[in-house]
């Protein structure tokens, strides 16, 4: 029977938690993140990284792409949106027209209103 990374990362960790009880392991959705930006930018993923949830974090940030920026990217989403006019039709209130230009402001309005 052939164990996941992820079963034996949980594995590893339970032989040392006496030393390294305050280590999170990866997750799996985690690894395969990893391993796909590994691939594509044809990087090595250390594989002592792997089984440490922080380190591994880390890397990933290290190593992928930075977010494009464009003029709509400070825009809400549209689930933003969605959720914040829900909480307006529950609670009977308007939602700032400002709020629909600024994600940040959005997230505060959603934030006091719910």
């Amino acid at each position: 029977m052939q164990h996941s990374l992820f079963e034996q990362s949980q594995s590893t960790l339970a032989a040392n938690s006496d030393v390294d009880y305050h280590i999170l392991p990866a997750t799996e959705k985690q690894v395969m993140f990893a391993r796909h930006l590994a691939a594509r930018a044809k990087a090595e993923l250390p594989d002592e990284i792997v089984g440490d949830r922080m380190r591994l974090s880390r890397w990933i940030d290290a190593h992928k792409q930075p977010q494009i920026e464009s003029r709509y990217a400070a825009y809400p989403s549209s689930k933003q949106v969605g959720f914040a006019e829900r909480i307006a039709r529950s609670k009977r209130r308007p939602i700032p027209p400002e709020c629909f230009r600024d994600k940040s402001l959005m997230s505060k309005w959603i934030d006091a209103n719910r």
